[in-house]
């Protein structure tokens, strides 16, 4: 099975990593969340309801919608933060990807772990700019929150597509779609990894600084 994979760039100053990979990636698992399922026999169970909370963003003028679960919010949020420090850190590379992949377990024989297959892929490259003037940052803030809203609708566009997503197992085999660890939600099973290598994003980066200078 081939994996769906998407990949999206950014240039942003430093202190908007975070903002930016947190919107694109709970937007995602916004879509990618089911409610808690509560058993009640061998074949009878109930789902619980999903909350959502409005986020707004302190460095980036825009708002994106959570799944409302604090133990969701950790476990993203200390990717993000780890990637964001390795970003900041490195001195020879300011740019890096983080990805979000979704996967499902497949059941090994014996005594062997399951096999992890993943299904759908979302990769954020970003590129960090040094920008020299507030009307930069100020011009910086609308464009990103121009191009969040472009990315949240093909986002939205994209999950909507009938393509794979695995079927609900039978109730004794949940845990290799769904990661039952959580208590108040269901997400499908997901990680989260990131590297600081360079990544091809100049070209975003060139575009912007070309808008700004016609903008003047």
């Amino acid at each position: 099975m081939n994996a769906r994979s998407q990949t999206f760039e950014f240039a942003v100053e430093g202190r908007q990593i975070d903002e930016v990979v947190s919107c694109m990636f709970h937007t995602i698992l916004f879509h990618r969340c089911v409610g808690k399922y509560h058993t009640k026999g061998e074949d009878s169970y109930s789902v619980g309801t999903l909350g959502y909370t409005d986020v707004d963003c302190d460095y980036i003028d825009f708002t994106y919608l959570q799944v409302t679960s604090q133990e969701l919010q950790r476990a993203v949020a200390e990717k993000i933060n780890q990637f964001h420090d390795k970003l900041r850190s490195s001195e020879a590379n300011r740019s890096g990807q983080i990805t979000l992949e979704f996967y499902q377990k497949k059941k090994s024989r014996w005594m062997f772990k399951p096999e992890e297959i993943p299904w759908e892929i979302w990769t954020i490259k970003i590129e960090q700019m040094q920008l020299s003037s507030e009307n930069e940052r100020q011009f910086m803030r609308e464009k990103l929150s121009d191009t969040l809203t472009e990315r949240i609708f093909q986002i939205t566009e994209i999950i909507n597509k009938p393509d794979y997503v695995p079927k609900p197992p039978h109730l004794s085999e949940l845990d290799l779609v769904f990661d039952t660890s959580y208590t108040d939600i269901q997400p499908y099973l997901f990680k989260i990894h990131f590297s600081d290598t360079p990544t091809i994003v100049n070209h975003v980066k060139t575009m912007i600084k070309e808008a700004f200078n016609t903008s003047l």
